[in-house]
């Protein structure tokens, strides 16, 4: 459910609780941390891809948008901790946008210069996983109120449904 971000910026922020059934927590922070295979089923990535600045690993990414909008790029350091809290595993990703002069801005596109996500999986007690996604960006630009009602309503779903079919896959493309 979409959350509005501070009251006046007219922004939300993400709240995401769901399942995917037969996918385990290693296998989905697994899936989830592979850029390269991530082009192949998430049909919004334009371009994705990891290098490091300074010793530090930082991830370039383009998402498409529907036309006549710009697409949007990202530029963000993240990091995946396998976690035992009180005998339960739980990975934990985390993800914050960075400023880079090695990563300028490209003409066309709208760089995201705001954007934080915190992602938690663990077991479900059963073959599957438990997700629990904190999300938050600044898209910039004019975006109209359906693509924000679609993102919410049926990009989320959609997401975690092409996110556990991609799960089921992992194994045979690796």
């Amino acid at each position: 459910l979409p959350i509005l971000f501070p009251q006046q910026s007219g922004l939300y922020e993400y709240k995401i609780l769901g399942g995917l059934a037969d996918c385990p927590p290693k296998l989905c922070a697994d899936v989830y941390m592979d850029l390269d295979f991530r082009k192949q089923w998430d049909q919004y990535v334009k371009e994705l891809y990891e290098k490091t600045y300074d010793g530090e690993k930082v991830i370039y990414w383009e998402v498409k948008y529907p036309f006549p909008l710009s697409n949007r790029d990202y530029v963000y350091i993240r990091e995946c901790r396998e976690m035992d809290v009180d005998g339960r595993k739980i990975w934990v990703v985390l993800a914050q946008s960075v400023s880079l002069p090695q990563c300028p801005e490209k003409p066309g596109i709208i760089r995201v210069k705001s954007y934080k996500q915190s992602l938690a999986i663990e077991s479900d007690g059963k073959t599957g996983s438990k997700v629990y996604m904190y999300y938050f960006d600044n898209p910039g630009g004019m975006i109209p109120s359906w693509l924000v009602n679609w993102a919410a309503k049926s990009g989320v779903p959609t997401f975690l449904k092409d996110m556990q079919k991609a799960c089921h896959n992992y194994s045979k493309s690796t």
